[in-house]
């Protein structure tokens, strides 16, 4: 865990004055993949791994930011933006100042430093939670209260316009609004964002990263989402008052599935069998059903391994370990997929014993272990105390 303390002297180091202290979380995503981008609903929770930041206001319109992890210092110029999509960090950070200009926040010049422990290529969300960290900063440095969901927006508009990933809005939205012992229902069209409980005395998630990177502004994400369109388009001849597959239940979907072209069937087949498995889920949540929510992850996993295509062999092994452990209740692939994180719902009783069969199983195929590690539901972008 990063000690604020520590990023605060390091900014002192460089800067006069004492700086405030920042912080945004990464996510898993309980269920509800690959929803967000079709309208759909998403069940995440804010993970207690965090990007910090320690900042001060400047008198001018610069932002300068120190990476503690990269080691590279990179300076903005909020009234002369440069050009998106050049491959790096800064593509992120200038295009959530540049997201909150252009939505008539009004933030100006600041010192930045900051350092993350939300592993990178981990599917955990770590773009999103540097995007709130920088951009909560930004707007609480220039005296306004923070609107979390335009913040998030504006984190979305980053991705989307400056990265060139075509992404939800779901990272973003956990990373500013997750709260303690609460998972969030998110309807990724009204952007309602509905509390859920998951306090879990007698229960632990366990995040097992596989340690295979993805950059999806590279993958197949995009053309995941392009399959999706053009599904949608293609459903609309039979039910013309869809928008986007969200829009599309089980029984609409049923009986004009063959009407789709491969892969494009099974694409919409995903998203629309995952947005009911995502309110069920919520809704065994709040019955204290973790049982039947296991049973959902097992079921959201076999659709984005066979369905979807974003799994691979690394998630599966870890999966179907899952499977197999006694106390586990389930698991499945989180994050955009081709890599990252398996998450899995297990009785703190079983902990380490699917741990110790998860690493030795994984070991045994790949050659390396796995990163294991459990997290409580844990608060969204906030300031810490300095």
């Amino acid at each position: 865990m990063i000690d604020p303390s520590m990023v605060r002297e390091r900014f002192r180091e460089r800067h006069a004055g004492a700086p405030r202290l920042f912080a945004a979380p990464g996510r898993v995503n309980l269920i509800g993949e690959h929803t967000d981008y079709n309208d759909g609903f998403v069940l995440p929770m804010a993970i207690d791994r965090n990007v910090v930041v320690a900042a001060a206001a400047r008198a001018d319109r610069q932002v300068r930011i120190l990476s503690l992890d990269l080691g590279e210092e990179i300076e903005l110029d909020l009234d002369r933006p440069g050009a998106p999509r050049r491959g790096a960090w800064i593509d992120r950070v200038e295009g959530v100042a540049q997201s909150l200009v252009a939505g008539g926040a009004s933030i100006g010049g600041a010192d930045l430093v900051l350092a993350s422990d939300v592993p990178l290529g981990a599917g955990l969300s770590s773009s999103a939670a540097l995007e709130v960290a920088v951009g909560f900063a930004l707007w609480a440095l220039a005296g306004g209260e923070v609107d979390r969901v335009a913040l998030a927006l504006a984190a979305q508009a980053a991705e989307n316009d400056w990265v060139g990933t075509r992404c939800g809005v779901m990272d973003p939205m956990i990373a500013a609004l997750g709260a303690a012992d609460r998972a969030l229902l998110i309807d990724c069209r009204s952007l309602e964002a509905i509390a859920v409980p998951l306090e879990l005395p007698d229960h632990v998630v366990v995040i097992c990263d596989t340690r295979v990177t993805h950059d999806l502004a590279s993958s197949a994400y995009n053309d995941r989402r392009a399959e999706c369109e053009r599904g949608v388009e293609i459903l609309g001849r039979w039910l013309p008052d869809i928008r986007a597959l969200r829009d599309v239940s089980p029984a609409d979907f049923d009986p004009v599935a063959d009407q789709l072209p491969e892969p494009v069937r099974r694409r919409c087949r995903h998203v629309v069998s995952e947005n009911a498995r995502t309110l069920a889920a919520a809704a065994a949540l709040r019955d204290g059903d973790l049982g039947r929510f296991g049973r959902l992850m097992a079921d959201s996993h076999r659709s984005l391994r066979d369905d979807y295509e974003v799994s691979c062999p690394e998630l599966d092994l870890l999966a179907e370990v899952a499977g197999t452990t006694p106390g586990v209740l389930g698991a499945r692939m989180t994050g955009g997929g081709f890599g990252g994180c398996v998450i899995a719902l297990c009785e703190r009783s079983a902990e380490a014993r699917f741990a110790s069969a998860a690493t030795s199983s994984f070991e045994r195929r790949f050659g390396r272990p796995p990163v294991l590690f459990s997290s409580r539901a844990a608060a969204g972008a906030r300031e810490l105390e300095s």
